[in-house]
């Protein structure tokens, strides 16, 4: 079996290669396929988390519930359940893409750079969190208004990645749409 790894795109957004998730992240990072993953409980709160210190890039930063990258053979719905259950135990499902071209690069203060195209997804858990503590540091529930609020107004405090993806009017729409259709527990809902 070989190491977790990424997949390598080329610069049309095409499978090239794979390589070593520990050896991938530097100051030249290739471009690779990743997801993020905004998961929402029953009440329509979003889960935010805090890297942990440990972390490559970005450690003890804010940012979505889960990050990942898929997997040789594995969809991304796979790769967002079985990063959920890795980082935090939560068991997710009704996943849908909110923002699923999304693509960013940026450098944080270490100059390690992520260079990924990050299709954007939102989902419900309703089990209990359970971090891992390699993963995340800290988390919280937040309703989803306030989160956009402190994004908003403080970009800074939250991954770069984060603040791009809500920077996407139609991203930012479908994901309140999930968040009101949650919290107001109508039944057999999903978001156009």
């Amino acid at each position: 079996m070989i190491p977790e790894h990424v997949i390598l795109l080329d610069t049309q957004g095409n499978p090239c290669g794979i390589q070593d998730k520990a050896t991938v992240h530097h100051e030249n990072t290739p471009l690779h396929l990743a997801f993020s993953c905004w998961i929402f409980n029953a009440d329509g709160e979003l889960l935010i988390t805090r890297r942990a210190q440990t972390k490559r890039a970005w450690p003890g930063v804010w940012t979505n519930s889960v990050c990942g990258h898929p997997q040789q053979g594995e969809t991304i719905e796979q790769a967002i359940v079985r990063r959920c259950r890795h980082e935090t135990a939560l068991q997710v499902t009704q996943i849908i893409p909110v923002h699923p071209d999304f693509r960013y690069r940026a450098t944080d203060h270490n100059n390690i750079v992520e260079n990924e195209v990050c299709p954007v997804y939102a989902a419900l858990s309703t089990t209990a969190i359970t971090p891992h503590e390699e993963e995340v540091m800290d988390w919280r529930w937040i309703s989803l208004h306030e989160a956009l609020r402190e994004i908003d107004t403080h970009p800074d405090y939250f991954s770069p990645w984060m603040a791009a993806q809500v920077g996407h009017p139609p991203a930012r729409q479908l994901l309140l749409e999930y968040a009101r259709e949650l919290s107001e527990r109508l039944p057999g809902w999903l978001p156009r």
